[in-house]
């Protein structure tokens, strides 16, 4: 968890800046793989109707157990996202951060990812590029050498690049407006959005 602690803030404030110039405050948001809530949190606290959704029932009880008390317009579902689309849920923005990374199919990801957005929504996804750089990085450096990661938690052939998650978003008719890098400052030990996308990126699709 701690490189997610170390990026939230950074990752939170671009999500939350790009709803805003789109929608209002009290807008529902759907974090699909929202773990331990660290991003549907953020996001409820900035003003927005969120609902954290993982299959994992221990970290849906983690977060529930956080967030209680605080106020928030916040709930959590233990599922999948298959299964809110079974039930025709539609959502003006869905979240997915570091999860694309991690399934089987990321193109079959995208299209139930997409099915979950109402008209004119948004979805906001973050994820890790495959280049030389991120294997020296986020492989290597983060699992083995400052050992912020589990030794086995990533699997470079299967990060993604930009262009193919472009193509993979135009698959399931989706569009890719916007990216941006999350780049990590050994010296400051934190995160901050850049223009550099060779390690981790943010992006953000909407319906073509």
């Amino acid at each position: 968890m701690r490189p997610l602690h170390l990026m939230n803030g950074p990752r939170a404030a671009w999500v939350a800046e790009r709803i805003a110039r789109r929608f209002p405050a009290g807008t529902r948001v759907l974090d699909v793989g929202c773990g331990a809530g660290l991003l549907a949190e953020a996001l409820a606290k900035t003003g927005y109707s969120v609902l954290g959704l993982d299959a994992g029932a221990a970290v849906i009880e983690a977060a529930t157990a956080h967030a209680a008390g605080q106020g928030l317009d916040l709930a959590y579902r233990c599922g999948t996202a298959e299964a809110l689309l079974e039930e025709g849920m539609k959502f003006p923005v869905v979240t997915a951060l570091e999860v694309i990374e991690h399934v089987a199919e990321p193109e079959a990801f995208l299209r139930s990812l997409a099915g979950l957005l109402a008209p004119g929504g948004l979805l906001f996804l973050s994820t890790l590029n495959r280049t030389a750089a991120s294997y020296v990085v986020a492989k290597l450096g983060a699992e083995y050498v400052l050992r912020l990661l589990p030794v086995g938690t990533h699997d470079w052939r299967k990060f993604i690049t930009p262009a193919e998650l472009a193509r993979h978003c135009r698959a399931v008719g989706l569009c890719l407006k916007d990216t941006a890098g999350l780049s990590f400052s050994p010296a400051a030990r934190g995160f901050h959005v850049s223009r550099d996308l060779p390690v981790n990126y943010l992006a953000m699709a909407s319906i073509m």
